[in-house]
């Protein structure tokens, strides 16, 4: 069975691949930050949330509502103290403060897909 006849909606796969890329971005950027437990844990909880949106496990969707709590707090501050200095980074945060809340929209209109 291949993974295009699992997944009935392109978007549902799209917001997987979001999470599972943010996830990835989050642990790669893990020394560089000095080990900050936030990131780590930003990485890992967006990995868990690609895995069961894949899955469409419905406790997904409790993490995806906790990544956009966490996720759009962590933007907010990022973009207040690195805006000003490094402007391609804010630049990037702020699509990723985008993409967030547009695949955590997208996620809670299709959000029957998951209930048993």
């Amino acid at each position: 069975m291949s993974l295009g006849s699992r997944i009935e909606s392109k978007g549902m796969l799209a917001t997987s691949i979001f999470y599972a890329i943010v996830g990835i971005v989050f642990l790669g950027l893990l020394p560089l930050s000095g080990f900050a437990p936030h990131i780590g844990l930003l990485g890992i909880f967006s990995l868990v949330t690609a895995y069961g949106l894949l899955r469409k496990r419905a406790w997904s969707l409790w993490l995806v509502a906790i990544l956009f709590v966490t996720g759009t707090t962590f933007a907010l501050f990022m973009i207040y103290n690195v805006l000003p200095s490094a402007f391609l980074l804010g630049l990037g945060i702020i699509a990723y403060l985008i993409l967030t809340w547009v695949f955590t929209a997208y996620a809670a209109v299709r959000r029957r897909t998951f209930e048993a």
